[in-house]
């Protein structure tokens, strides 16, 4: 299986997802979620694998995020504004997201990593 570790280095809970996976030998593509922000091609394919909502992928506890006032925006946007915003910027990804064969992880909790990887 090959997985693609999209991360912010600077971010503590991406480093310890990074740990974790570097702990479990996997074998992994890292990728700078600002310098390489994902598209929103790769986001709408993404988000129905991760079975969450697209407001699930918004790091709401970011500077961008709430300086845009994006708590009270999200709700009357249509879908397609959300995807073209995250891509718009990798700041307002909530991260880190994990890509495997069939399955989208979004934020890092071990107990959902580990049962993702094994």
């Amino acid at each position: 299986m090959q997985y693609i570790l999209i991360e912010y280095p600077k971010c503590s809970t991406c480093q310890k997802a990074v740990k974790f996976l570097k702990e479990n030998n996997i074998t992994f593509t890292d990728r700078h979620i600002v310098e390489n922000t994902p598209t929103v091609e790769e986001l709408a394919k993404w988000i129905p694998l991760s079975e969450k909502e697209i407001q699930k992928w918004f790091n709401t506890s970011g500077l961008k995020y709430k300086a845009m006032n994006l708590k009270e925006k999200l709700p009357t946007m249509k879908d397609r504004e959300k995807l073209e915003l995250l891509a718009s910027d990798g700041m307002l990804i909530r991260r880190p997201i994990l890509i495997t064969d069939t399955k989208v992880l979004v934020g890092f909790k071990q107990n959902e990593w580990e049962g993702c990887i094994k």
